[in-house]
C-alpha cells in the first residue's frame, strides 16, 4: 500500500510541476515556497523516515549535485550575450569583488559570532556566499532568444552560473584547515593554491570550452543528415551535462564550472539554432522536477527539527548574512558601474541561496571531521529557507515594478541603461 501511495504522490507533485508555475506566475509566490511547505504539511502528517542531511549524507551530496549542474546547464544556455570582458563586467565584478567579500564577511560571523572554529567559518562563508542557480530562476533570463535579457537577469543568471564553480576552492580551503592535524599550514597553503585553485579552475574552463566546442560541432556542423541537432531531442542536454561534469571531474577539475562553460561554448557554435530552445526546455523541465523534489524533502528535514534547536544569536546572524551581507558586498562590488542604485540594490538583495550551499556543505562533511556539524545544518538550512521565503514573495512585484519604471522612462527596456554603460566604455551588445 505504501508504494502505492508513494506513487500517487509522486504523479500528484510530476502534475504540480507543470501547473504550478502557471498559476503562481503574477502572484506574489513562487514554486519552492510551495514545495517546502508541501513537504513540511507530508512529513508532519505521515509517519515517514526523517530524511536529515547527516542521516543520508551520500544522497544529499549527490542529489543536490546532479541538480546544480542540470540547472547550470540551463543557465548557460539562456544567455543569448556573448561572454566578454566588457560585455560581462557587472559579472565579473560580482565575481571578483562581490563573492570575495561574502566569503569574508560570512566567515568573520562565523568566527566571531556564532563562534565556530576556523574550518567550519571558511566553510560557512564558502557554501553561503555563492547565488544559487537552481533557486534563482525566477530572477533568471528567459529561454534562448526570448529577449528578456536586462541587466539584472542577466548579471545575476551569468552570475550564478560562474559562481558556484568558483566557491569550490574556499571549500576545498576548509577541507585543509579541518584535516591540519598539525601539518605546517604553508604546506596546505602551497597545495591549495597549486591544485585547488589554479589547476583546477584551469581545468574547469578548459575541459569545459573544449566539450561544448566539440559537441557544438557535432550538433550543428558536421553534414546535416549526421548531425545531433536534426533528431530535435532535447535531452542531448543532458548527455552534454553529464559528458562535461564527468570528464572534468575525471581530471581533477571543477565540474560546475566545466558544465557552464560547456553550455555557453554550445551556444557560441551557432547562436541562432532554434535547437538551443528544445536543449534549454528539457533541461528546465528536468531541473523543475528535481528542485520540486529535493524541497519536499527540504520541507520533511524542517518538520523534524532541522532548524528547531537555533538561538536567537543564530537567527539574528542568519538575517544578518541574507540581508545584509549580500546587498552590502553587492554595493561594493558595482560601485563604479553607471545604472541606477535600485537596480543595484535589486543585484545585491537578490543573491538567493539554495541547493548549492546544500550540497557544498554535504560536500565538505563527507570529506573530512567538522566540529560543528548540526550547527553547520541549521545555520544553512535557515538561510536557505529564508531565501526561499522572502525572495520567492518579493521578486515579483519588485522586478514588475523596475521594470514598469525602466519602460516609463524609456519606450525601449533599459535602453538609458546601455546608452550610459557604452559611455563608460561597457559593451553591451549580444
Amino acid at each position: 500500500m505504501s508504494y502505492i501511495v508513494m506513487l500517487v504522490g509522486l504523479g500528484l507533485l510530476i502534475l504540480l510541476v507543470a501547473w504550478l508555475p502557471m498559476v503562481l506566475k503574477e502572484l506574489p509566490l513562487s514554486l519552492p515556497i510551495i514545495c517546502v511547505g508541501l513537504g513540511f504539511a507530508v512529513f508532519c502528517s505521515l509517519p515517514l523516515e526523517n530524511p536529515e542531511p547527516l542521516a543520508f549524507p551520500q544522497a544529499t551530496e549527490h542529489l543536490t549535485e546532479l541538480i546544480v549542474i542540470v540547472s547550470l546547464m540551463g543557465a548557460g544556455l539562456k544567455l543569448d550575450r556573448r561572454i566578454g570582458w566588457r560585455r560581462w563586467i557587472i559579472t565579473w565584478r560580482l565575481l571578483g569583488i562581490t563573492m570575495p567579500l561574502s566569503i569574508l564577511m560570512i566567515g568573520l560571523i562565523g568566527r566571531y559570532w556564532l563562534d565556530f572554529p576556523p574550518a567550519a567559518s571558511i566553510l560557512l562563508g564558502a557554501a553561503l556566499a555563492p547565488t544559487d542557480p537552481v533557486l534563482a530562476s525566477d530572477i533568471q533570463v528567459g529561454p534562448p532568444k526570448s529577449g528578456e535579457e536586462d541587466e539584472i537577469r542577466f548579471s545575476l543568471t551569468s552570475e550564478a552560473g560562474l559562481n558556484d564553480g568558483l566557491a569550490f576552492p574556499f571549500v576545498h580551503l576548509a577541507i585543509g584547515v579541518a584535516l591540519l592535524n598539525g601539518n605546517p599550514p604553508w604546506d596546505l597553503l602551497e597545495h591549495w593554491v597549486l591544485l585547488d585553485v589554479l589547476w583546477k579552475l584551469a581545468a574547469g574552463i578548459g575541459v569545459g570550452w573544449l566539450v561544448g566546442r566539440f559537441l557544438g560541432y557535432v550538433t550543428f556542423r558536421v553534414p546535416n543528415r549526421a548531425n545531433l541537432s536534426r533528431t530535435g531531442d532535447g535531452f542531448v542536454s543532458l548527455g552534454i551535462t553529464l559528458m562535461a561534469y564527468g570528464l572534468t571531474e575525471l581530471v581533477g577539475g571543477y565540474g560546475f564550472l566545466a558544465v557552464f562553460v560547456a553550455a555557453l561554448a554550445l551556444r557560441d557554435a551557432e547562436r541562432n539554432s532554434e535547437y538551443h530552445e528544445r536543449l534549454h526546455d528539457f533541461v528546465e523541465q528536468t531541473e523543475r522536477l528535481m528542485m520540486m523534489l529535493m524541497l519536499v524533502l527540504f520541507g520533511g528535514t524542517l518538520a523534524h527539527g532541522l532548524i528547531g534547536a537555533l538561538s536567537w544569536s543564530v537567527a539574528v546572524a542568519a538575517i544578518t548574512i541574507l540581508f545584509l551581507v549580500r546587498p552590502v558586498a553587492g554595493l561594493a562590488g558595482l560601485t563604479s558601474v553607471p545604472m541606477p542604485v535600485g537596480e543595484k540594490l535589486a543585484i545585491g538583495f537578490f543573491g538567493i541561496r539554495g541547493m548549492g550551499s546544500i550540497y557544498y556543505i554535504a560536500y565538505a562533511l563527507n570529506a573530512a571531521e567538522f566540529d560543528v556539524p548540526n550547527a553547520l545544518w541549521s545555520v544553512t538550512g535557515l538561510i536557505v529557507l529564508l531565501s526561499i521565503l522572502i525572495h520567492g514573495i518579493t521578486v515579483t512585484p519588485v522586478m514588475r515594478r523596475i521594470d514598469r519604471r525602466r519602460q516609463g522612462a524609456e519606450p525601449l527596456p533599459a535602453a538609458s541603461i546601455h546608452r550610459r554603460m557604452e559611455k563608460a566604455g561597457v559593451s553591451v551588445d549580444p
